[in-house]
């Protein structure tokens, strides 16, 4: 498998093929790893200019659909809002090998993978 620095707007060409489809999104950050299965209606993205602090990303990759999260999978409960917010910063690394995404930030890790039914 070979994987591929993307822009944002390669990245953003190829992920909106998965519309419609099931997706894992993984996210590692410091000792903590998150896992939501969504089925991906759409995608967008959000600019906020007012943050009050550093800690408020600039830019938000918005996954909207229905799914579940889990901590462990024995203990999944629905996702607490209609999407899956990841913070977007100007370092953010853009990363594909044909079966996932990596966006790789300062404060983890996001893997966006296609699941297959």
């Amino acid at each position: 498998m070979n994987e591929q620095t993307l822009t944002i707007e390669e990245f953003n060409q190829l992920l909106q093929q998965w519309n419609g489809k099931t997706i894992r999104i993984t996210k590692h950050e410091l000792r903590d790893q998150d896992t939501v299965i969504m089925n991906l209606d759409h995608i967008d993205y959000s600019k906020d200019t007012r943050r009050i602090d550093g800690y408020e990303p600039m830019h938000s990759l918005h996954l909207h659909g229905t799914g579940k999260m889990a901590t462990d999978l024995q203990n999944a409960q629905p996702v607490p809002a209609p999407y899956y917010e990841i913070p977007l910063e100007d370092s953010t690394q853009y990363q594909f090998n044909d079966t996932h995404f990596s966006l790789v930030t300062d404060r983890g890790t996001y893997t966006i993978q296609l699941m297959s039914l």
